[in-house]
C-alpha cells in the first residue's frame, strides 16, 4: 500500500508519498517525472510519516532550517541515483553547489570519469524534492539551470533560504 496526502506551499502543491514507514517521494504539483517510479495502490491517508514530513515543510517554509535526516527517507532509484540523491543531503541550508562539484566527488568516490549530464539526469529525478536538496544545485557559471519543479519555483526556494 502507498500512502499520499497533499500539502500547500508557496511552491505550489506538494505531493507527499510514503510506503507506510518512509517517505519515498515529495513532488511540485506538474513537475516533470510528477510520481515517476511510484507505483501500487495509493491511499489518500495522512499517516503519522506523512505528518511529520508536513511538520518538517512547515518549518522549512517558516525558514527553521528543519534538518532532512529528522526524516525517514527512502527514495526509489537506481545506485548511481541514490549516489547522487545521498551528495545533494550533504548541501547545507543557505548554500549552493554545482552539477561539476556533484560530478567531482562521485569521481572521487567511484575512481571513474563521469560526466556533469548525467549528474544532472540524477539531479532531475530526485523523487524527494525539497527534502533532498535539489534546487541547490546550480550551474558552473552561477546561473539557474535544470529543475524540474520550474526554474521560477528554484527561485523562490533559493531566496526563501536568503541564497541570492
Amino acid at each position: 500500500m502507498i500512502y499520499y496526502d497533499d500539502y500547500q506551499s508557496i511552491v505550489g502543491n506538494l505531493r507527499i508519498v510514503s510506503d507506510g514507514v518512509s517517505i519515498i517521494g515529495l513532488f511540485i504539483e506538474g513537475q516533470k517525472y510528477f510520481m515517476n517510479n511510484i507505483k501500487g495502490n495509493l491511499v489518500r491517508k495522512n499517516i503519522d510519516v506523512i505528518s511529520k514530513t508536513k511538520k518538517w515543510l512547515d518549518d522549512y517554509f517558516n525558514c527553521k532550517r528543519p534538518n532532512p535526516k529528522d526524516l525517514l527517507l527512502n527514495p526509489r532509484g537506481t545506485p548511481f541515483q541514490k549516489r547522487v540523491w545521498h551528495l545533494l543531503l550533504e548541501i547545507p541550508y543557505g548554500k549552493v553547489t554545482t552539477y561539476k562539484e556533484i560530478t567531482k566527488k562521485i569521481e572521487e568516490q567511484t575512481n571513474k570519469r563521469m560526466s556533469s549530464q548525467a549528474v544532472g539526469g540524477a539531479v532531475s529525478r530526485n523523487p524527494i524534492s525539497i527534502i533532498i536538496p535539489c534546487h541547490r544545485v546550480i550551474g558552473s557559471n552561477g546561473t539557474l539551470v535544470g529543475y524540474a519543479g520550474g526554474l521560477d519555483k528554484k527561485k523562490k526556494l533559493l531566496e526563501l533560504e536568503k541564497i541570492k
